[in-house]
């Protein structure tokens, strides 16, 4: 992809959100952190999963 084609591209969506409406882009923001995934699975990766789930199967 040559530099012209990318400037292209990054212009064009650019446009295409700033045309939105301002409640589209809050409903796509919102959406956008409901499917983000925990901030601790993020910082620390399946560890703390793991834990929970340790400590749930010993309370059984």
């Amino acid at each position: 992809m040559k530099t012209n084609d990318y400037v292209k591209y990054v212009t064009q969506q650019l446009v295409t959100y700033m045309d939105q409406p301002k409640e589209v882009k809050k409903a796509q923001r919102y959406q956008r952190k409901l499917e983000r995934s925990p901030v601790v699975y993020q910082l620390f990766g399946v560890i703390p999963f793991a834990i929970m789930m340790l400590f749930k199967k010993k309370k059984m």
